[in-house]
């Protein structure tokens, strides 16, 4: 057990320091290539004048590079596939306890943080040379959908075909078992957890709330027993720990979204991998709550013709109120840390 926790801690604090050790040549490369939106957004989701927004962030958004979350996923896929590495060459070493790459554990997340984030690499770079047709740039909304699915689908089949996976995990009731409506459940959850990804509009906000998810589900991997999973969600929470602090206001950078759309894929997964889907909107509860503001502010305007918030995501609107940035992330933060520990507790129950 105690070999287990120093595996997952030494990990952790060497993505740490590995993502903090490259981060100026993605910042030099960043500002040499003027990587952020060359305008700034003036419309919403639903195509009307976005005043309050454009207000708030017209000039940090055409100054500050996106991209950003390369740090994050490069960082793991580095760190992983480096002890691998050295575990094959170096039989029966100390780096076979460091190497964390399993068939069964981490295949899949590793995977779908490489294919969610090149997705969302696109999407960035669509932005900053200011192509496409969604707001300032970008892939059509359409277009992004269907590559979510389209990933969400293989995860679905991989879980439910290679793994045998066709049950959820009930706290205090246990295993129930639904056989194909795995199938549809995974690829929901999935698009759920993108949608969730509009966290990422405040300095800080995105990473800090991020690094406390994925250590909660590292917790609940490391009671389940699937340590290579527990230190998969430490070297991811080491790596996002390194752009926070680059990312703390005034950012140096954003998340983008290849940052956003890579963390909320993975975080779908590992949340199924942990047989934790049921306390998922807990751990994630922000991004719900998030979420949930955009569709409460789009229904409201639809159907009474007016706004209930001053502007969505919700955080957007403590921002118009008056909140200073670093307020309202350090709140959401504080807000984050007590739905995951929740979460946590209550998956334990089982």
């Amino acid at each position: 057990m105690t070999s287990h926790v120093i595996k997952i801690l030494v990990l952790c604090a060497f993505s740490a320091v590995v993502a903090a050790m490259w981060t100026p040549f993605l910042t030099n490369f960043l500002y040499k290539h003027k990587l952020w939106r060359k305008k700034a957004r003036r419309t919403t989701i639903d195509n009307k004048p976005a005043k309050v927004f454009h207000k708030l962030h017209k000039l940090r958004e055409v100054s500050t590079p996106r991209m950003g979350g390369l740090l994050i996923w490069v960082t793991t896929l580095f760190v992983a596939f480096l002890f691998a590495f050295l575990n094959k060459i170096f039989d029966h070493s100390v780096f076979e306890k460091l190497d964390f790459l399993s068939r069964s554990q981490t295949w899949l997340p590793l995977g779908m943080l490489a294919a969610a984030s090149l997705l969302g690499l696109a999407d960035d770079v669509f932005q900053v040379i200011g192509k496409g047709k969604y707001t300032a740039g970008g892939i059509r909304f359409t277009r992004r959908f269907l590559i979510v699915l389209l990933i969400g689908l293989a995860g679905a089949w991989w879980f439910y075909s290679k793994l045998g996976w066709n049950a959820i995990h009930i706290p205090g009731n246990g295993d129930f078992i639904i056989g194909l409506w795995y199938l549809p459940l995974f690829v929901v959850t999935v698009i759920a957890c993108w949608a969730g990804g509009i966290i990422d509009g405040v300095d800080g906000l995105s990473g800090g709330i991020f690094g406390i998810m994925f250590g909660a589900f590292g917790i609940i991997a490391f009671a389940n027993m699937q340590y290579d999973l527990a230190a998969f969600c430490g070297v991811l929470s080491g790596a996002t720990m390194a752009f926070l602090w680059f990312n703390i206001p005034p950012a140096r950078f954003y998340m983008g979204e290849t940052g956003t759309i890579g963390l909320t894929a993975t975080l779908a997964v590992v949340a199924f991998l942990t047989n934790s889907i049921m306390v998922l909107p807990i751990i994630a509860g922000l991004l719900v709550i998030e979420v949930g503001s955009v569709l409460i502010q789009l229904f409201s305007k639809r159907v009474f013709g007016k706004k209930i918030f001053l502007c969505t995501p919700i955080h957007h609107h403590f921002e118009a109120k008056g909140w200073a940035p670093e307020k309202v992330t350090m709140r959401f933060w504080l807000i984050g840390l007590i739905l995951a520990v929740i979460g946590v507790a209550i998956r334990l129950l089982g």
